[in-house]
């Protein structure tokens, strides 16, 4: 059986069977164009089943769906260690990204306003 169909689960549905093919591309061509990756898995919520967060070295990050099965499957598939959010908390190279990204959008905005 192939990544994909390892990160998708038996159905090749998202939700608890597993990560839908798109997310599933997604997350390794994520996880192949970053360094440092490491993955978050995020308790299902009543809005959303179970989510991993992908950290990378420089604090940059991005979140998918994966369903149960999918975060069970993830470090061995992505080769990436994987971390349950809930014991560890978020890192704070994650933090620290969002803050500068904060300061660049709010700095931008000002430079457009400044040039009216």
């Amino acid at each position: 059986m192939g990544l994909w169909e390892r990160l998708r689960g038996a159905g090749g549905r998202g939700g608890s069977s597993g990560v839908s093919s798109a997310d599933a591309r997604y997350l390794a061509e994520w996880v192949r164009t970053h360094t440092g990756v490491e993955g978050y898995v995020e308790p299902k919520t009543a809005v959303t089943d179970v989510t991993v967060v992908l950290v990378a070295a420089d604090g940059e990050w991005t979140r998918r769906v994966v369903g149960e099965s999918g975060a069970a499957r993830l470090a061995k598939d992505l080769r990436i260690p994987v971390y349950d959010v809930a014991k560890t908390g978020y890192p704070q190279r994650m933090r620290d990204h969002d803050a500068r990204k904060r300061v660049e959008r709010h700095r931008a905005l000002e430079d457009e306003l400044r040039d009216l």
